[in-house]
């Protein structure tokens, strides 16, 4: 058995699913279900006896201690995150409470859990990180690889800059079986639509305006979720205890660039009662503060040293996403719903 933390997250979700369409081994999926946490995403996996879920956070040792005592994971995959960068402007109490609290109690319980197994050379632990982590590129720039020195620039990205460093610590102090990767922003089915890409998606179809901060053109790395997890399968099966590996989809694109692609793909797959674009809904507001400009992932050591590369392009995608977007209206109507709507109108007021 494996235990995913966060695993009724948009990512965690994904993996979850993806892994149980490839393996029988169980999961047992931990998930303090904040709002961005949804079981409705693993709905298919109700009847299944290789999945069971708790509801809990991993900031509490007891509980998660004895999960461990009671099920054995033989690997821990931890998604557990608050991971907005808005939401840590406004609030930044719950990061550091989860990502920083939290990774070390889980930590310490899987400490004392691979302390007392018989073969702990099979163990490991996962611990899903972020590109954030390493601050802001300029346009010339070199991608940020595994040995760029960490500035981050937000509450968030400074929380899961902290839970890294923890990560490293507990390999290096007590030899725990650590592998953290760092990935690109992530795009597809389930994501909660606070994010660039599903916010653009339903605020199109609901006739609501497009925002985009700034100019725009604040570049990032997009990666395919599904991608993702093929990635973090790799890593689990293959990384060697104490690496880090970054995951991305080799796609630099403009916030704005993404925008105008997402609204041609809505224009051919759902095109506006009035027959214009969706374009036309496009609207600037005020930069978030310290809005880092430039995030880009380069990739080559996941590739070189563990075989593995996006089988997604951007187009591919994006097209995929949307097309989940549009076929499932009643998933994105009940997470937008009551406090997800009194957040939107206070973050683009």
């Amino acid at each position: 058995m494996i235990l995913v933390t966060g695993g009724a997250g948009f990512i965690g979700s994904n993996f979850i699913l993806d892994w149980l369409a490839q393996s029988d081994e169980p999961v047992l999926n931990l998930d303090a279900l904040t709002y961005a946490g949804n079981s409705e995403n693993l709905a298919s996996l109700t009847t299944d006896a290789r999945y069971t879920f708790v509801h809990g956070s991993i900031g509490d040792g007891a509980l998660v201690t004895n999960l461990m005592t009671r099920y054995q994971p033989r690997a821990i995959v931890n998604f557990a995150a608050e991971s907005h960068v808005d939401r840590s402007i406004h609030g930044p109490e719950d990061f550091i409470q989860t990502n920083i609290v939290g990774a070390f109690r889980l930590l310490e319980a899987a400490r004392a859990h691979w302390g007392g197994l018989r073969d702990r050379q099979e163990f490991r632990f996962l611990h899903i990180s972020t590109d954030e982590v390493f601050g802001t590129l300029q346009a010339g720039d070199p991608a940020f690889d595994e040995q760029n020195q960490y500035q981050p620039n937000s509450p968030y990205s400074a929380s899961k800059a902290a839970a890294d460093h923890l990560m490293r610590a507990y390999h290096h102090t007590y030899g725990l079986p650590v592998l953290t990767t760092n990935c690109s922003n992530n795009y597809g089915p389930f994501h909660f639509p606070e994010k660039l890409i599903p916010l653009v998606i339903h605020n199109a179809i609901s006739g609501r305006p497009l925002p985009l901060y700034g100019d725009g053109r604040q570049i990032r790395d997009w990666l395919y979720v599904k991608d993702h997890c093929s990635a973090i399968r790799r890593v689990l099966d293959a990384g060697l205890p104490g690496q880090t590996y970054n995951i991305g989809g080799w796609n630099e694109r403009t916030n704005l660039e993404v925008v105008m692609m997402l609204c041609d793909v809505l224009d051919e797959l759902k095109p506006r009662a009035d027959g214009s674009s969706y374009q036309e809904q496009i609207t600037f507001v005020t930069d978030r503060p310290g809005h880092d400009r430039r995030y880009a992932i380069n990739a080559g050591k996941i590739e070189a040293e563990l075989g593995w590369r996006p089988a997604e392009t951007f187009e591919t995608g994006i097209r995929k996403t949307v097309r989940w977007y549009l076929d499932h209206p009643d998933w994105v109507r009940n997470v937008t719903l009551g406090s997800y709507r009194n957040w939107i109108a206070k973050q683009y007021a």
